[in-house]
């Protein structure tokens, strides 16, 4: 598995965790976070980066962290066939994945522990889409096609 990761200022702490707690299994992570929790940076950056990975299908799934999770899922959603999940706890990661074929997990690390982090990711990598739900999926790509 091939996972990408990315955070801004906010997310760094949380990032290096799970970055650390994913490198224990046989993923390969690809890394575009800042290097720092104490200069500002912009997370559309990192965002745009994780999001390109998985438009380019160079990694199976995005890691964006930032302070709530919403700006980096508002960014990388930007990104036609990124589909990004801003998640606050295991249910809502298990439905991003069955419902939504979510391929970016998106966290605010200033609303969740990294015990809870852990969980929603395992959850989210773990989870399997439920092609029942492939017709919706459809229609949010005819959206993405709208605008180009």
């Amino acid at each position: 598995m091939k996972i990408s990761v990315g955070c801004d200022h906010g997310g760094y702490k949380l990032a290096m965790l799970l970055i650390k707690y994913l490198s224990k299994s046989d993923i390969d992570i690809f890394y575009y976070g800042t290097f720092s929790d104490e200069t500002s940076v912009d997370y559309p950056d990192y965002a745009k980066c994780v999001a390109g990975d998985i438009a380019s299908f160079k990694s199976d799934f995005g890691l964006l962290i930032c302070k709530s999770g919403i700006g980096m899922s508002i960014a990388a959603n930007k990104v036609p066939s990124v589909r990004a999940a801003n998640c606050w706890n295991v249910e809502t990661a298990k439905l991003a994945r069955e419902h939504n074929d979510a391929n970016i997990l998106c966290l605010g690390a200033n609303f969740i522990n990294v015990k809870t982090a852990k969980e929603i990711l395992d959850t989210f990598l773990n989870t399997k889409f439920a092609t029942r739900h492939l017709k919706r999926i459809e229609k949010i790509t005819t959206l993405e096609n709208l605008s180009s």
